[in-house]
């Protein structure tokens, strides 16, 4: 997958005063997308912006594109 995460999403959520029962409780992100956030997958836009709003960043400080090496 050429885009990875730069950081640990969840842990920096947790740096920020959004520990798991906080972000459930107040419905910022759900079980399913923070199940994706721990296992590295990819989330939606939506999930993407409400990330940036709560850590208070830039798409690019929480994603990266790394190329694919080539086939040989």
């Amino acid at each position: 997958m050429p885009l990875r995460y730069k950081i640990n999403v969840v842990q920096s959520l947790k740096s920020n005063g959004y520990n798991t029962n906080k972000i459930r409780v107040d419905r910022l992100l759900s079980e399913s997308t923070m199940t994706k956030l721990r296992r590295q997958l990819p989330v939606s836009w939506e999930n993407l912006e409400t990330l940036c709003r709560l850590l208070d960043c830039q798409p690019g400080d929480i994603l990266e594109y790394v190329a694919d090496p080539p086939d040989e």
